[in-house]
């Protein structure tokens, strides 16, 4: 496999890793008992009775060993698929799921996000840490087994690129950051909450790309997850992410969970060094749910334009009427 990168959208596209096909009858790789121990990367506690492992994915996307070796091919760039791609087991029980687990076995796996971040931020090769959920078939679920992925790449997806020139442009003008401007306002305006605990929310974006789409953000700025500050309460956060996750299954069974946070900034050259400047103050870290709702959505088909037939202000009242404890 290696990346190629579009010169118009400055996209970086994995060629060449066929799809994983249907799960074949047999043991689960995440029980505990089927897992090879040797591999192990992380545990949670660390003494005892393990219930967060961290493992290196059996058919990762990205190969940890070597140099990205960025070539020219003719106007285009591309370069080997070097990275890390790790999976975040989040319970030795095959039959529970997250919203299943207690608040604090949910702290337990956001702890497991930050430390594995912050280890695989040590390597300047690596510009971004991505940790992403897919639940359901519809989200391209790999196993039942209840599990996060961790992906650590040589580039910085487009999505955070457009975040990082969004805020970065708002705090040149304003000397505020974007994220919390935003926050701000829905909690002034209320249509769009569902869901409080602590200092953190969860509301439905004004411009939702999805129906029912909820992030999840800390009043407390901060732009990198794996280093929370003092004021920073995350069992508040399990609380909220597990009362949120709760509602949202009453909805739908399928759902993208992605954790935005700031590139790692060993990268003194190129593009990502203008950004050092500010990112502490511009960026803020935050989680996006993506739900799948529709089976039949333009959102799916014309990506590049979203269209949402739910009205955020709706989808949040509807959210806010669900029982979180369900």
């Amino acid at each position: 496999m290696e990346l190629r990168k579009d010169p118009i959208t400055r996209s970086w596209v994995a060629i060449g890793h066929a799809e994983r096909g249907e799960e074949r009858p047999g043991p689960c790789p995440l029980c505990p008992e089927n897992s090879a121990q040797s591999n192990l990367l992380l545990a949670l506690p660390p003494q005892g009775h393990a219930q967060v492992r961290v493992y290196p994915h059996p058919r990762p996307l990205y190969h940890i060993e070597g140099d990205p070796g960025r070539n020219a091919d003719g106007i285009f760039d591309r370069m080997d698929a070097i990275g890390a791609h790790e999976i975040i087991v989040e319970t030795p029980s095959h039959s529970r799921t997250l919203t299943q687990l207690s608040d604090e076995e949910i702290e337990r796996v956001l702890e497991a996000y930050a430390l594995r971040i912050a280890d695989l931020k040590r390597d300047a090769r690596f510009k971004y840490v991505a940790v992403f959920r897919n639940k359901g078939p519809q989200a391209g679920e790999e196993w039942p087994h209840p599990h996060s992925q961790v992906a650590a790449t040589t580039f910085v997806p487009r999505r955070i690129l457009y975040e990082l020139r969004a805020a970065r442009e708002w705090y040149r003008e304003r000397e505020r950051c974007v994220f919390c401007d935003i926050l701000r306002q829905e909690i002034r305006q209320k249509a769009r909450i569902v869901d409080s605990v602590g200092d953190y929310y969860a509301f439905c974006p004004y411009a939702s790309r999805v129906p029912y789409e909820t992030w999840l953000i800390s009043r407390t700025h901060n732009h990198q997850f794996e280093a929370p500050s003092h004021e920073e309460n995350r069992r508040h956060l399990a609380v909220l992410l597990g009362r949120t996750l709760r509602r949202l299954q009453q909805v739908t069974s399928s759902y993208h969970m992605v954790l935005h946070t700031a590139p790692n900034n060993l990268q003194t050259k190129g593009e990502l060094s203008d950004y050092w400047a500010t990112i502490a103050g511009d960026y803020h870290w935050h989680f996006e749910i993506l739900p799948i709702v529709e089976t039949r959505s333009k959102s799916y088909s014309i990506k590049e334009v979203y269209f949402n037939g739910t009205l955020p202000e709706r989808a949040a009242e509807h959210l806010r009427q669900l029982d979180p404890g369900t």
